[in-house]
């Protein structure tokens, strides 16, 4: 795969939405992958503050230059997440993405992994795709889409700091 707006609209990604325009009722409810991506023409500038919330009392921070380190030049995609349906079955990608926004305005959250995207200066103008699947698959195909994305690009996107294994 790879991994840019035509390819993962071909494997089945929908949505394709600015995070500045996101509107969750428009964001379906239901388990399912998603990923951030960034415009053609964004070019990253790195904050020295996040303006992620905190995390278990932990600094969402890193420093400009560990930023620089992880940046990938050539990829579009700049996370890969996953939305299950949660022990009560109510969770999935409306309540995950919202998480995730909340997260970026500050507000504490569990969506950790995703916090370099808001050490970005434009976050805001990244791009939120998502893909339903059933609660079964989503464990897998996160991780099949993270070892896809290390053997195109030799590393995880941008804000995965974390591979995804498929637990049996």
């Amino acid at each position: 795969m790879l991994f840019t707006k035509k390819s993962l609209t071909e494997d089945g990604f929908t949505g394709f939405r600015p995070l500045d325009e996101l509107d969750p009722m428009r964001i379906p409810q239901g388990p399912g992958i998603f990923s951030i991506l960034r415009p053609a023409d964004f070019e990253p500038s790195f904050l020295s503050k996040s303006t992620a919330g905190t995390f278990k009392k932990k600094d969402p921070n890193l420093k400009r230059e560990d930023l620089g380190s992880e940046w990938i030049p050539d990829a579009s995609v700049l996370y890969i997440g996953k939305a299950s349906a949660g022990s009560q079955g109510n969770r999935g990608l409306r309540k995950q993405l919202q998480e995730f926004m909340d997260y970026g305005r500050g507000r504490p959250t569990v969506v950790w992994d995703a916090r370099l995207i808001w050490q970005l200066r434009d976050a805001l103008d990244l791009i939120v795709a998502w893909k339903e699947l059933p609660a079964s698959e989503v464990n897998a195909a996160e991780a099949a889409y993270h070892a896809d994305f290390v053997a195109a690009f030799g590393r995880l996107p941008f804000a995965n700091l974390v591979q995804a294994r498929s637990k049996k």
